[in-house]
């Protein structure tokens, strides 16, 4: 009877030091230097697109009507506010993302 009980508190008690040990391991380490890198290059290539969409509308439609370069600059400008407005709202979403992993990561550290 004692020996059972032994074996059984034993085997609570591993399994105790098991999820002890599970809580206090080091989460995997992720590469958030690339990740965010990644998200910059995708802000900076959205930027860049706007811009040069806008340049070639710009260029397609003075030469299609043969007129200074008024509708260049025009869309050239256009180009780049929907650029920084895409860039904006990519930004929020991270923003946002970011905002959501810190809670989850709260609640998870409020759970324990």
């Amino acid at each position: 009877m004692t020996d059972d009980d032994q074996k059984q508190r034993m085997a609570q008690l591993e399994a105790r030091l098991a999820e002890a040990r599970k809580a206090q391991e080091p989460k995997p380490r992720t590469e958030e230097h690339y990740t965010m890198a990644n998200q910059a290059w995708r802000m900076v290539i959205e930027l860049v697109s706007g811009l040069v969409i806008g340049l070639a509308i710009g260029i397609g439609l003075d030469s299609l009507f043969g007129t200074i370069p008024i509708f260049l600059v025009i869309f050239t400008l256009l180009g780049l506010v929907a650029g920084v407005r895409v860039m904006i709202r990519s930004a929020h979403e991270i923003q946002d993302n970011e905002l959501a992993n810190a809670a989850d990561e709260q609640d998870a550290q409020d759970r324990d």
